[in-house]
C-alpha cells in the first residue's frame, strides 16, 4: 500500500512541474505576427541575405509566427551585423591553416507596440579547409557565415524565451 501511494505521489510530483515548450515563451513575447529587417552592412553586404534568410526562417519554425509587413505586425526585428571574424584554430606540419572558427556578433532591436528592447547574440562556427589551400573558399566561407548566424539566432532564441518564462511567471 505504502508503495502504490508513493508511486502515485510521484506521478503526481512529475506531471505538474508544467513543461512548456521553448517556442510559446518565445511566442508570448514576439506575439503572432512578425516584421524582420536586417540593415546591410557596408564590408559585408553580401551575407545580409543569408542573415535574413536565417531571422525569416527562425521566426517560422522557431517562434512559429507569421511573417508580415511591418505596418501589420505585433513585434519587428531589426538586425544589425555587428562584427564577423575568422580565427585560425588548427595547424598542420607544414603550418598551414586547416581549421578555422567563424565568430559573428548580432545587435536586434526588439519593438513591440508598448516597449523595444536590444540584444546581442553570437554564434560560432568551426570548419575545415581544403589542405594546402592558403585561403578560405568563398563557398566555405558563406556556409560558415550561414551556420553562425543561425547559432547566433538560437541564442536570440533561448534569450527571448527565457523573457518569456520569466514574464509570464
Amino acid at each position: 500500500m505504502r508503495f502504490i501511494v508513493s508511486l502515485i505521489s510521484v506521478l503526481l510530483f512529475v506531471s505538474s512541474c508544467g513543461y512548456r515548450p521553448s517556442s510559446e515563451s518565445a511566442s508570448n513575447v514576439m506575439g503572432n505576427k512578425v516584421s524582420t529587417q536586417v540593415l546591410i552592412s557596408s564590408t559585408e553586404p553580401e551575407n545580409t541575405v543569408i542573415i535574413k534568410d536565417a531571422i525569416d526562417q527562425a521566426v517560422i519554425t522557431k517562434f512559429r509566427s507569421s511573417l508580415v509587413h511591418r505596418r501589420y505586425s505585433d513585434t519587428h526585428l531589426k538586425i544589425v551585423m555587428n562584427s564577423i571574424s575568422f580565427s585560425p584554430l588548427q595547424y598542420d606540419v607544414n603550418g598551414y591553416v586547416v581549421t578555422y572558427r567563424t565568430i559573428i556578433t548580432l545587435q536586434i532591436l526588439r519593438e513591440s507596440k508598448n516597449s523595444s528592447k536590444t540584444y546581442r547574440a553570437k554564434g560560432t562556427y568551426d570548419f575545415a579547409i581544403e589542405p594546402g589551400a592558403t585561403q578560405i573558399s568563398d563557398q566555405s566561407r558563406f556556409e560558415a557565415i550561414k551556420f553562425s548566424s543561425i547559432k547566433a539566432i538560437e541564442s536570440f532564441i533561448a534569450q527571448v524565451s527565457a523573457e518569456g518564462l520569466i514574464s509570464k511567471d
